[in-house]
């Protein structure tokens, strides 16, 4: 049995806030970007719409995209 790819519904009467949702932010060679966890880093390179490869200091991270944890500056 497959699952839907369709997200899920938010009902008006659910006690749960609705989650937020992600921009696509676009991320170029060179920008400066803050992570949650990594902190400041710079894009090394991008893969499409897939994922992009920052440097952090301390080595470099592919974050896949949409990264909702992650902001150009």
């Amino acid at each position: 049995m497959a699952t839907s790819q369709r997200p899920r519904r938010h009902l008006a009467s659910s006690p749960f806030p609705k989650k937020p949702d992600v921009a696509d932010e676009v991320y170029e060679t060179g920008a400066r970007v803050s992570h949650d966890s990594f902190g400041l880093g710079r894009v090394l390179s991008v893969q499409g719409k897939n994922s992009v490869q920052v440097d952090f200091g301390n080595g470099s991270v592919h974050v896949p995209l949409p990264c909702r944890h992650m902001t150009a500056l």
